[in-house]
């Protein structure tokens, strides 16, 4: 897949089959989509395209009261590899971009810098200056300028449309086997492992300390994981806490990993930390002993939970 930032490093004119919006997550639904612009691409024989933006245009709008993403965009990219898509065009959602019309959208960038010559739209999808470009503006604009559009349908779960917000819900309440269902896979968090305070391993559990960055997930707690370590493509049944470590004073979001029964040497390596179980939330203990023991008994749960899978 080829990662193009920002529209004004978009190569010589080329025909593009286009889809545009957050895929936050990479659902099923998102995953619909993408395969039907997959066989549109095939089709029209032009590379696959998704247009999105970073920041996401709620983020730009209100900072402090959007929701957390599903994923960083690390993961966002990988989703769209493992999706094959041939490219993926990322546009800095500023204030030139959110001002711009859906006219001037259509023209600017769909036409004259995608030449677009198919377009799959979600059910959902709106562009342009507050919102105003809808699925009924792109149709009128398609005969115009002489590229074909197609509707990507709702993709529901048992009975509820599939969604970047129902999928973020069920995470926050600990049901992690919902939003499997929903992303259809398990929710993965991946990242960098950095040094840390070495707490865990004074307590005789040594653990993994997976950078966030910015990402603040939409979980927290104790929970049975699957890490694997993206240099080697070796997997490890692990318990991880996703928090603030309340009882030694944290303040800051760390996602610890601590791998069952075996000695790893991480720091430096990418890790995926598959989300399989939440054994508990996290809370405050009155000493590092009472840590100790809840962190040995989070292990044998987490042991226990995987070893059934």
């Amino acid at each position: 897949m080829h990662l193009i930032r920002g529209l004004n490093r978009w190569p010589d004119r080329v025909d593009t089959v286009v889809t545009m919006g957050n895929f936050d997550g990479a659902h099923r639904g998102h995953q619909a989509m993408f395969s039907a612009l997959r066989s549109a691409a095939k089709e029209h024989n032009a590379p696959s395209t998704v247009l999105s933006f970073d920041p996401l245009p709620h983020e730009y709008f209100s900072q402090q009261l959007s929701p957390p993403r599903l994923q960083g965009l690390r993961d966002r990219i990988h989703s769209l590899k493992v999706a094959d898509i041939d490219r993926f065009v990322l546009v800095k959602f500023d204030r030139a971009f959110a001002e711009q019309s859906a006219d001037e959208f259509i023209r600017e960038t769909l036409v004259k810098r995608l030449n677009a010559q198919h377009l799959v739209i979600g059910d959902d999808f709106r562009f342009g200056h507050k919102r105003q470009g809808t699925f009924e503006l792109l149709e009128e604009a398609s005969k115009k300028f002489g590229f074909t559009l197609q509707q990507s349908p709702t993709c529901e779960h048992e009975g509820q449309r599939i969604s970047s917000t129902l999928i973020r819900e069920n995470l926050a309440a600990g049901n992690l086997d919902e939003a499997a269902a929903l992303l259809g896979r398990y929710y993965r968090i991946s990242g960098r492992v950095i040094h840390g305070e070495k707490v865990g391993r004074q307590l005789g559990f040594p653990t993994a300390n997976v950078a966030l960055g910015k990402h603040q997930p939409p979980l927290r707690g104790v929970f049975a994981v699957i890490a694997k370590d993206l240099e080697s493509g070796k997997s490890y049944p692990a318990v991880a806490n996703l928090g603030e470590r309340p009882t030694i004073g944290g303040r800051k979001l760390l996602l610890e990993v601590h791998v069952l029964d075996q000695s790893v040497h991480w720091y430096g390596h990418h890790l995926a930390i598959d989300f399989l179980s939440q054994l508990r939330q996290e809370i405050r203990f009155e000493s590092l002993d009472e840590l100790k023991t809840q962190i040995a008994k989070d292990a044998n749960d987490a042991r226990q939970m995987i070893g059934t899978r």
